[in-house]
């Protein structure tokens, strides 16, 4: 792949499994307790499907399998971005921070998949 001036212009398959890793990052800083381990397990799981179902559609059947899974993956971010609300991240402003970063990532994947599905109509 070549090298981008926007580290936000890659393959959207890339930039899932980036957003799905630093997810997997970010749960490592938080503070462990009953909440972040059950809200966690959403968030990775989440996280995850974004980019999985983003494949698949790209390897759907035909139009109506591909538009379903990119509704699903859609899904999957907002759903990633309402746990990543959702968990507690201490007083720790750096961890407040990723956070943020990750529910902007989150909020631009549904808009790209968002986008994709409309043009697919």
């Amino acid at each position: 792949m070549t090298e981008k001036t926007n580290s936000k212009l890659y393959d959207l398959e890339d930039r899932t499994l980036a957003f799905a890793k630093q997810v997997r990052t970010f749960m490592k800083l938080l503070p462990r307790s009953i909440a972040n381990i059950e809200d966690g397990k959403q968030l990775i799981r989440a996280s995850g499907f974004v980019g999985a179902n983003y494949i698949e559609a790209n390897e759907s059947l035909g139009k109506k399998d591909f538009q379903m899974r990119l509704k699903i993956s859609r899904k999957e971010a907002k759903e990633a971005r309402y746990w990543l609300k959702l968990v507690e991240t201490g007083s720790d402003e750096q961890i407040e921070k990723e956070r943020w970063l990750l529910v902007q990532e989150a909020t631009e994947l549904m808009n790209i998949l968002g986008a994709i599905l409309q043009k697919s109509r």
